[in-house]
């Protein structure tokens, strides 16, 4: 593997959170370490993303946004990463070809709040998304429902598996995804951002 990239051998069960990060928080380290308790993962990669093609206004820097991730989660289960930036990748299906690509026989399985869920079917090539690798979604404050309701969950209802089944959702062929309700902490980027709580330089408009 290339210097730089996240370490995995084949058979490993990895799952993988991305996004901006912008800034990491409190919410995105629980749903991390509840993923890696329900759903018997071996790792947890937080891709860190050069940029969100959705947000028309650019994040902060990547290093900076790197060393807030890794200052907030501390488990030594968790990669903090700049793959993306690395394979030349921002849109989720191309990152998830590459990584499969990279990485011969490891089990990846895509981790997502229930509010990513609810805007899934604006992602590029979302359905390729579903196909590639099972998916977890982790309910998020405020957007169990509107998850629950988005296209995605309905184009794909006849592989949602049973939340009881969420240690053996790495075993599944995709498509396959399970919803995870928990014990939810209400915290968000923007909401950081707004509050001030995040004073850095920003990407161009």
């Amino acid at each position: 593997m290339k210097q730089g990239f996240p370490v995995a051998s084949p058979g490993m069960a990895v799952g993988l959170l991305g996004g901006s990060f912008d800034p990491a928080h409190s919410g995105h380290a629980h749903i991390t370490r509840e993923a890696l308790k329900r759903l018997g993962l071996d790792r947890v990669w937080w891709l860190v993303s050069p940029g969100n093609p959705l947000k028309p206004r650019g994040p902060a820097p990547l290093s900076e946004r790197l060393a807030r991730a890794r200052a907030v989660i501390g488990d030594p289960r968790v990669v903090v990463s700049d793959v993306e930036a690395r394979l030349g990748t921002r849109y989720t299906a191309r990152t998830l070809a590459r990584l499969q690509t990279h990485y011969p026989g490891v089990r990846f399985v895509w981790l997502m709040g229930s509010d990513n869920l609810a805007q899934l079917h604006r992602w590029d090539r979302w359905e390729e998304v579903m196909a590639r690798v099972p998916v977890a979604v982790l309910a998020r404050p405020g957007a169990r429902l509107k998850g629950l309701n988005a296209p995605a969950a309905r184009r794909f209802a006849w592989a949602r598996r049973p939340q009881a089944q969420a240690r053996a959702l790495v075993r599944h062929a995709p498509p396959a995804w399970v919803f995870i309700n928990l014990p939810m902490v209400d915290q968000s980027s923007t909401r950081l951002r707004e509050r001030g709580q995040w004073r850095v330089r920003r990407g161009p408009e």
